[in-house]
């Protein structure tokens, strides 16, 4: 059964691979998206299929790891029979509150450690999700390679995720699948099921420009991103796509001297696109 768990983790990233180009694609690679999707969807057993394909018209994130013991999508406990079930993978566990397949988790999966949101001090707008510490206005990188690596480093560095060449490692195997440059200088690099905290994001600048697979970047995001707010995670590169449209915004954060005035121009282009 490990087998098809693996097929089912690869389908559900073409999926949510597919549903991030509808939101900021030119549909260009809509076609071999589907069909990939298709291909692994046929190596599915006929149970597996129709269970996925029941989940599937519920949500596209029909799988989900099993951290620390929980559903990594609800936060459900899994009791301890059936956790050690899910680790032994000879059968399909299934989350008793949301439903959703259950896998266990893999040991060297990159962690998020960020720090619990401060309740008496909620934040809005871009600051639930990045910080001044995580800005590099002088982006050091010729490649996308050098910037995931950049940005990673300023994630563990701030204590946000616990191991940057795990992240950088997933984040180039999603490149792989399809290049995260979405024109205007624009690239969103990003790894799902980070799990452990929020979704986090870095930010970093190259004025000379970056060769990314063919594209030329400026503005590079990389993203954490728990698997149970992959849907809210296309509203927010929809918000900042929105924000970075306009040629002030980016002309504003291309300029930026530095990470705290990197910051305030961040803070200022996404104070009406991403709440």
């Amino acid at each position: 059964m490990k087998s098809q768990i693996n097929v089912l983790r690869q389908l559900q990233e073409l999926v949510l691979t597919r549903d991030e180009h509808h939101q900021t694609g030119d549909g260009s690679h809509l076609d071999s998206l589907n069909d990939s999707i298709e291909a692994l969807h046929r190596k599915l057993e006929a149970q597996v299929c129709g269970l996925y394909d029941r989940l599937y018209k519920k949500s596209h994130i029909v799988i989900s790891a099993m951290s620390n013991n929980c559903c990594a999508v609800c936060g459900m406990q899994v009791p301890i029979a059936q956790g050690q079930q899910v680790r032994m993978a000879q059968h399909l566990i299934t989350c008793s509150s949301c439903g959703r397949i259950l896998f266990a988790s893999d040991g060297d999966a990159p962690r998020n450690v960020a720090e619990s949101p401060d309740r008496d001090n909620p934040k809005t707008g871009i600051s639930r999700f990045s910080a001044e510490e995580l800005m590099i206005a002088d982006l050091d990188a010729s490649t996308r390679e050098e910037a995931i690596a950049a940005l990673a480093r300023a994630m563990e560095d701030n204590k946000f995720i616990a191991n940057a060449d795990n992240l950088v490692s997933q984040a180039l195997e999603r490149e792989s699948i399809l290049s995260t440059a979405v024109g205007e200088g624009l690239a969103f690099p990003h790894v799902r099921g980070v799990e452990g905290g929020g979704l986090t994001l870095a930010m970093g600048v190259s004025k000379k420009g970056i060769d990314w697979d063919g594209d030329k970047v400026h503005i590079v995001f990389l993203s954490a991103i728990p698997v149970a707010v992959s849907a809210f995670y296309l509203r927010l590169m929809a918000g900042l796509t929105q924000a970075f449209d306009k040629e002030a915004n980016r002309k504003a954060i291309v300029t930026a001297a530095d990470g705290a005035a990197l910051w305030k121009a961040l803070q200022k282009a996404t104070r009406t696109t991403v709440k």
